[in-house]
């Protein structure tokens, strides 16, 4: 009496099958530079990060407006309607002069501008090696899934296989329970990489600032980026190339600018006033006066006494102080990230020439060997299923291993400042 198997892989195929057949067949593949594109220009955080630009040069311009002059008007009655002394009228107009003030907040507004313009290029470049790391996330899902898909669709058919050979009498129940269960297993597997592959794309749209775009393919693939750096290049060019530096620079020569207003802040500001009186004619008996017109000029000089006080001079002077220290720490980390970088990146280089095309040709040939000789009764399905996992476990260390070099590569990239990064098509 022959038992007949039912299939428990439907569910699991058919939710398979509608992750894959969800892509619309008028679907165009998003390849790396159409999503860079799409990423600088409608990400969010970055059209925000923008708005520090424009609020610096807004900031540059309020420094540039000189003191408003000051226009005074009095008016005099000097008892005229009760013993006729006249009535007078004066008009003074008056300026205050500073001297160096406003120089001084257009040299530390113009340093601020020149820090928000590399802050910003600091964010673009964080932003694309942010956006590249998740493209070659995507790729390296997609990659997986496949791998999943095939070792899903090689276990299904080796259980119809089997079916077939037990229906004949010629393998056992047990062997094809035990097929049964390892192509179940590896179904799951591809559900789950499919997901992941998925919920991948989905960061990819939020990055281009829209995240129910669903974008639902990718063009290109992990490759080796071998390329050879000069560390001591890097680490000479990253003072001028890295935008946190140039950042911190501007920053710094800002807090020595501040220095130098805070000073002229402290100084005097003399006010200048030029007046005009118009006197009536006093009509008083006792003492009578023509009508005339007066000026006067005046200058208002005040007493610094306060200027004894020189604590917020030093206060201005430690702070440019710390800045310069700033700086110099800043430096130091950053020749510390590239060092490390470079480390990480040769590390992956050497890694990946453990894994190659011949390798896991090789293994593909063993397990084609195996299965060869299980359908011919000479090999058991354990070492079909052990050949089967040697074989999708070196794609699957391939395909992180390349991932990992592009990653570190696209690191180095970053830390040296250069930012030239780009996915083979």
């Amino acid at each position: 009496m022959k038992t007949t198997l039912r299939t428990p892989l439907r569910p699991l195929a058919a939710l398979a099958a509608l992750l894959v057949l969800a892509v619309p067949a008028c679907c165009q593949e998003l390849d790396y530079g159409t999503f860079i594109s799409r990423v600088m220009q409608h990400n969010l955080d970055y059209a925000a990060a923008k708005l520090d630009l424009s609020i610096s040069e807004a900031d540059l311009s309020a420094a540039k407006k000189f003191t408003d002059p000051t226009l005074s008007a009095e008016y005099g009655n000097n008892s005229d309607w009760d013993i006729a002394m006249g009535q007078s009228l004066s008009f003074e107009l008056g300026k205050t002069i500073s001297f160096g003030k406003r120089a001084a907040r257009i040299e530390v507004a113009r340093h601020n501008l020149d820090a928000s313009d590399a802050g910003l290029k600091l964010f673009a470049l964080d932003l694309r090696a942010e956006a590249t790391l998740a493209f070659l996330d995507a790729l390296l899902a997609r990659d997986l899934a496949t791998i999943g898909q095939q070792n899903a669709q090689h276990m299904q058919s080796l259980y119809r296989s089997d079916s077939l050979r037990h229906a004949t009498g010629e393998l056992s129940e047990i062997d094809v329970m035990q097929t049964r269960l390892e192509a179940n297993i590896a179904q799951q597997d591809y559900i789950a990489l499919m997901v992941d592959y998925r919920n991948a794309l989905v960061q990819l749209d939020l990055l281009m600032g829209s995240p129910a775009r669903s974008t639902q393919s990718l063009a290109g693939h992990l490759t080796s980026p071998i390329q050879e750096y000069d560390l001591q290049a890097l680490l000479q060019g990253a003072d001028t190339l890295r935008p946190d530096l140039m950042q911190q620079r501007h920053l710094a020569l800002a807090s020595q600018s501040e220095v130098t207003q805070t000073r002229r802040e402290r100084m005097p500001d003399i006010d200048l006033a030029v007046g005009v009186n118009l006197n009536s004619r006093v009509h008083n008996e006792e003492a009578p006066a023509p009508q005339f017109v007066g000026y006067t000029v005046g200058v208002s000089i005040p007493l610094p006494i306060s200027n004894l006080n020189r604590a917020d001079v030093r206060a201005s002077q430690y702070k440019a102080q710390q800045a310069q220290l700033q700086t110099d720490i800043l430096r130091q980390q950053a020749q510390a990230e590239i060092i490390k970088a470079h480390n990480n990146y040769r590390s992956a280089l050497s890694r990946l020439t453990d894994y190659n095309t011949v390798i896991i040709l090789n293994a593909r040939q063993v397990l084609d060997g195996k299965m060869y000789a299980y359908r011919r009764g000479e090999t058991s399905l354990l070492e079909v299923i052990n050949a089967q996992h040697t074989y999708n476990e070196l794609q699957q260390a391939y395909a992180q291993c390349l991932h990992s070099c592009m990653s570190a590569w696209v690191e180095l990239e970053r830390c040296a400042g250069t930012g030239q990064f780009s996915v083979a098509q």
